[in-house]
């Protein structure tokens, strides 16, 4: 199986068995490879930080991560600082909208709080930063996500089976005016995939998530894709997934409209 894929896609590798990824890619037949073939990873490598090829790798369900390269002595001028890589994990993190958890003890902290959809990105982004460090979200990768951003709506739209706008998206928690906590990420269609959060005060975090996940569920949101299994993610509801099982849910939501406030 894994010789039909290559020779159908031309499918490329680095020397340690990672698939590499360009521009023009097929992103979603590389993951059909990645779920069908014997490949055992959940990371591919690709050196482009275009916008374009980020937005190909969004609507086929990667999200999209990035690492520093320390470079050998002597390396070229050219030598990369940086590689992409486009994850598909071994074991998904989904919250279905009603199987949502609210504890008595956030449920009454709710109305300190106000959240507002995609206002101070950049901030939130870079809140992230500072909580969580680079390692990741590299300054190359952020600049794509803004660029991203900038972009016409036409551009941010890839067509497949049906058409899909990858937006990236923040969500902030207010307490009196003043940011408190949030979290930015990517919508697809009825999917919305987290990419970072941060807090500044006790309990907001959850807070932050429960108004999220009622935003996202009040406006027709199919899941919320929360990545990487974790355990406050399992106390909020989700349930972990295998790769092909979140595949199909995630291009099974591609189509359906979301309504968010503008």
């Amino acid at each position: 199986m894994n010789g039909i894929f290559s020779r159908a896609m031309n499918l490329r590798y680095t020397e340690t068995g990672y698939i590499f990824m360009a521009p023009g890619d097929d992103c979603a037949r590389i993951v059909d490879a990645m779920l069908y073939t014997d490949y055992h990873e959940e990371f591919c490598v690709a050196l482009s930080f275009d916008p374009g090829f980020l937005v190909d790798l969004m609507a086929a369900g990667f999200l999209v991560m990035s690492t520093r390269i320390d470079r050998p002595p002597d390396s070229p001028p050219d030598y990369p600082r940086y590689l992409l890589l486009p994850k598909l994990h071994l074991e998904r993190s989904a919250l279905f909208f009603p199987d949502i958890r609210e504890t008595k003890t956030a449920r009454r902290l709710l109305n300190r709080y106000e959240l507002r959809f995609d206002a101070d990105f950049d901030t939130i982004m870079e809140r992230c930063v500072e909580t969580h460090g680079d390692a990741w979200l590299t300054p190359p990768l952020r600049e794509s996500i803004r660029r991203i951003r900038a972009m016409d709506k036409q551009l941010r739209t890839r067509n497949g089976e049906s058409a899909v706008e990858i937006r990236p998206v923040s969500f902030g928690l207010y307490r009196e005016g003043k940011l408190v906590a949030g979290e930015f990420g990517v919508l697809a269609g009825g999917v919305y995939t987290s990419y970072s959060g941060y807090r500044d005060e006790d309990s907001s975090g959850t807070v932050q998530l429960i108004l999220t996940g009622r935003w996202l569920r009040d406006r027709g949101a199919a899941f919320w894709d929360l990545g990487m299994p974790l355990a406050y993610k399992d106390r909020l509801g989700a349930v972990n997934v295998s790769p092909a099982r979140f595949v199909d849910l995630f291009r099974g939501a591609l189509s359906m409209g979301l309504c968010p406030d503008e």
